[in-house]
């Protein structure tokens, strides 16, 4: 998952914004540097949201500079995406786990899944794991 954020020189500063994220602002002393905080603020902006049950913008802004999500941040996302208007406790029983397993999947703070857990999931909803590496 790859949000795009705009990056602008004031004065010393570089400042960041992410069109589909108005809530995350950043900066650095270097656009490197604020490219780095611009991730580590977009990170921990979706980590809370998740968390706290919001719904999260998806990307669409296509200009300015790739910030490129976290799996484990992108997988949380993923999962309460496919899982739509279903219970996690539905979702769970179709997987074979318990409530609190699959729950632990959608919150980016404690998710570690396996190879195998993941592949389990996709094809709970009828999908093949593809990695890429």
């Amino acid at each position: 998952m790859v949000y795009n954020c705009n990056i602008e020189k004031d004065g010393d500063m570089f400042l960041v914004d992410f069109p589909d994220m108005p809530n995350v602002l950043t900066f650095g002393d270097t656009q490197e540097h604020a490219l780095e905080m611009a991730k580590e603020a977009l990170e921990a902006i979706l980590e809370s949201e998740i968390a706290q049950g919001l719904p999260v913008r998806q990307p669409s802004y296509k200009g300015g500079h790739p910030v490129v999500v976290a799996s484990h941040i992108t997988l949380a996302l993923r999962l309460r995406s496919l899982r739509g208007d279903r219970s996690q406790t539905e979702i769970a029983g179709k997987l074979g786990m318990s409530y609190q397993a699959y729950q632990r999947l959608e919150n980016p703070r404690k998710a570690n899944p396996t190879v195998k857990t993941l592949e389990k999931i996709a094809r709970a909803y009828g999908r093949e794991l593809s990695i890429s590496l």
